[in-house]
């Protein structure tokens, strides 16, 4: 099985520049999207043979998940249950025979770390959530989790420490969500590959530099990893400011 994560930045604007021809080159059984920023049907996404599943904000353009598969989940519900969090379109998740599919877009901490005390809330009330689903049957969580975990995930380290998506809050909570029972498929399969990432800023050629930040993942429970067969990154895949990430399981 084939899932694919990718932060679109803009479902409507990704579609002009290949989305659709991207997913069709890769074949994945489940697409699962992140920041869409809009409302089912307010354009045509041509993917026969997928059902489509999508949580949006309440705020028009802003935020935004979808999830797109070819196997029939048994149930999908949208947030995690805490009004504080669930207005924003941040989580989809899929339930199927052998696992829990959590598409999530984790808040940003902004610039001058404006919702950083947020995010913390965020991060300590999603981890009990995925959790929660745990102690029922093993979890996969895809999307773009707004931190770069190692300075190995990061192209200038050194200069970032107390920029949104690499403080030391936000890496500390990963590595509290990794302690907690799963595995990012990614770093265990790659530990010492570099210049790895999945996200570039718009700004001073960042991309055709490879100046870059690995903040997509697919995690997966401890007793789950066993299932995967590779992970994988996509910087080939235009269409966004990230591109798209992969997990095969056998």
């Amino acid at each position: 099985m084939k899932l694919i994560s990718w932060n679109v930045n803009g479902l409507r604007a990704c579609l002009k520049k290949g989305f659709i021809e991207s997913m069709n080159g890769l074949d994945p059984d489940i697409i699962c999207l992140q920041e869409t920023k809009m409302q089912q049907g307010q354009a045509e996404v041509d993917l026969p043979g997928y059902e489509e599943f999508w949580n949006s904000a309440d705020r028009k353009g802003y935020s935004g998940t979808a999830v797109f598969t070819k196997k029939s989940p048994i149930g999908v519900t949208n947030g995690i249950g805490i009004d504080e969090h669930d207005h924003e379109g941040r989580v989809i998740t899929a339930e199927f025979d052998d696992f829990y599919l959590v598409n999530v877009y984790t808040p940003n901490s902004k610039r001058e770390l404006e919702r950083l005390e947020y995010r913390m809330v965020w991060e300590n009330d999603f981890r009990t959530y995925l959790k929660t689903l745990d102690e029922k049957k093993p979890v996969i969580v895809c999307g773009d989790m707004n931190v770069a975990h190692e300075e190995i995930d990061i192209k200038n380290p050194s200069t970032n420490h107390r920029s949104a998506g690499f403080t030391d809050e936000e890496r500390g909570k990963m590595t509290e969500l990794l302690a907690s029972g799963f595995k990012d498929t990614f770093r265990e399969k790659y530990p010492d590959v570099t210049g790895a990432y999945s996200w570039w800023s718009y700004m001073g050629k960042a991309r055709e530099r490879n100046t870059g930040w690995r903040i997509d993942y697919f995690l997966v429970s401890d007793r789950l990893y066993a299932g995967v067969e590779d992970a994988s990154i996509h910087p080939e895949i235009m269409g966004s400011d990230h591109c798209p990430v992969e997990l095969l399981l056998k």
